[in-house]
């Protein structure tokens, strides 16, 4: 049976808002009324933690020095020579030895792109340097370069060696891009860095990737109320409210990054099969699921399937939960939330099933 969770939920959430506001009786927890937290740029994103157990200022801390540290180990665009890096400078040559973090990551990815028969697909890279939507240089590339580059997007072509934590690309142009599931990986590994120090009640925000941890400080019993923006609004517009207990919310659309040409709009989640974007009737997409990797990786295969087939898809998986909006403003939600859910009235938006 599928996990019952209910709640209302916003549509094209584009920014992420959370809500704890604390009572005047403590509970046993003994909690912070106000939390240890900050917020910083880092690793492309805004990154914000949140921690309401007591003496845990060095943690906070030492949190974003791990998220850093990771970051570099993973980015690809910054000149830092990470181990991602590595990899692609060594393609056709040699496999490279990776840290066990960035080898488990790479080995997730590849699960995901078996699971979506391609859909998923780690070894996109070629094709996300060709257009760099989200960056100052952006382009739409001739159709001779996709065509180039498409040759070289095959994730047989990525060996892993567990033994030896190798991984290798095996043709010369080949280029590892993990940005679909980064953020994910590294919020799933920032939240167990801070479980292992004791820390009970936080929530961590990388971005819009974002993992409640524990009950809200309400109360023992209460969950967290995670807000979502009206991506039609102005900043911090927040329409509608979801419940959550150390569970991650995900959402990925085509508004987040574009790039426009001659008259028409390219998003950045783009199609390893045709080497543009996805085109199909989904706008955006919202994952529920207890680890925030499975949401980035999820979330980027049901946009290749598209509506119905990412339905199915999601509706085959244990404690995880979606929500599907459509280009034509139409809402549809899995089944494990669709006896819970309505939308508010006077919604733009109506329901699709």
């Amino acid at each position: 049976m599928k996990k019952k969770i209910a709640f209302a939920f916003s549509l094209l959430a584009s920014i992420l808002f959370l809500s704890a506001c604390t009572s005047q009786n403590a509970d046993s927890r003994n909690l912070l009324s106000e939390p240890i937290s900050d917020n910083r740029v880092m690793i492309g994103t805004n990154v914000s933690i949140r921690i309401y157990d007591r003496d845990k200022e060095q943690v906070l801390e030492d949190a974003f020095n791990y998220i850093q540290e990771l970051g570099d180990k993973l980015d690809v665009n910054n000149n830092i020579d990470s181990q991602i890096d590595q990899i692609n400078a060594a393609a056709g040559a040699h496999p490279v030895q990776v840290d066990p973090d960035v080898f488990n990551i790479v080995q997730t990815a590849i699960a995901y792109a078996k699971k979506s028969d391609g859909t998923f697909d780690p070894t996109i890279g070629p094709i996300t340097n060709l257009w760099r939507i989200g960056f100052d240089d952006a382009r739409k590339p001739s159709q001779a370069e996709i065509d180039e580059k498409l040759k070289l997007v095959n994730f047989h072509w990525l060996q892993l060696n567990e033994e030896d934590h190798t991984i290798f690309l095996e043709k010369e142009g080949m280029r590892l891009d993990l940005g679909a599931i980064a953020k994910g990986a590294i919020c799933d590994l920032v939240v167990h860095f801070l479980k292992e120090r004791g820390v009970t009640t936080a929530v961590v925000d990388l971005g819009g990737n974002v993992y409640v941890m524990g009950h809200s400080p309400r109360g023992e019993d209460d969950p967290w109320n995670v807000g979502i923006q009206d991506p039609n609004q102005a900043r911090s517009v927040v329409i509608f409210t979801l419940p959550g207990v150390n569970q991650s919310f995900v959402t990925s659309g085509i508004y987040e990054r574009f790039l426009t040409v001659d008259g028409v709009t390219y998003h950045h989640l783009m199609d390893p099969r045709t080497g543009y974007p996805f085109n199909n009737e989904i706008a955006g997409v919202s994952i529920i699921s207890d680890k925030s990797i499975d949401g980035d990786g999820l979330s980027t295969t049901v946009f290749g399937l598209g509506l119905e087939k990412g339905m199915a898809f999601i509706e085959n998986l244990d404690r995880t939960d979606a929500v599907f909006v459509t280009r034509d403003n139409k809402v549809y939600v899995t089944s494990g939330i669709r006896d819970e859910f309505q939308l508010p009235e006077n919604s733009e938006f109506t329901m699709g099933n």
